[in-house]
């Protein structure tokens, strides 16, 4: 079985500002205002652990053990994030860390 894992894509500007991340592609060494995204505090959490390139099963963990929330939601609303995030090019599929 392998392990669903994702890297951010590099060609982004991101802020973090009062507890939500704004993203910002960069498309031919400029940037894409048309297309800024904002993620929540959530979206923002998970957004932080794709830096360590943490398997999607432990994110949904990491976000049960922080948030109030059950792991069949939380699951299925990671995988929309990550789905969107995919469709955007804003992230992209990766090998898993050794943990």
């Amino acid at each position: 079985m392998s392990i669903r894992c994702f890297q951010k894509d590099q060609n982004l500007v991101t802020r973090s500002i009062s507890g939500e991340t704004i993203l910002v592609p960069v498309r031919s060494g400029v940037s894409d205002l048309e297309h800024i995204y904002v993620l929540n505090e959530v979206g923002s959490r998970v957004w932080g652990l794709l830096d360590e390139r943490t398997p999607v099963s432990q994110i949904v963990d990491r976000i049960c053990a922080e948030y109030e929330v059950s792991p069949e939601q939380a699951a299925c609303d990671i995988d929309a994030l990550l789905h969107s995030l995919e469709a955007a090019a804003l992230i992209h599929p990766a090998v898993a860390s050794k943990r």
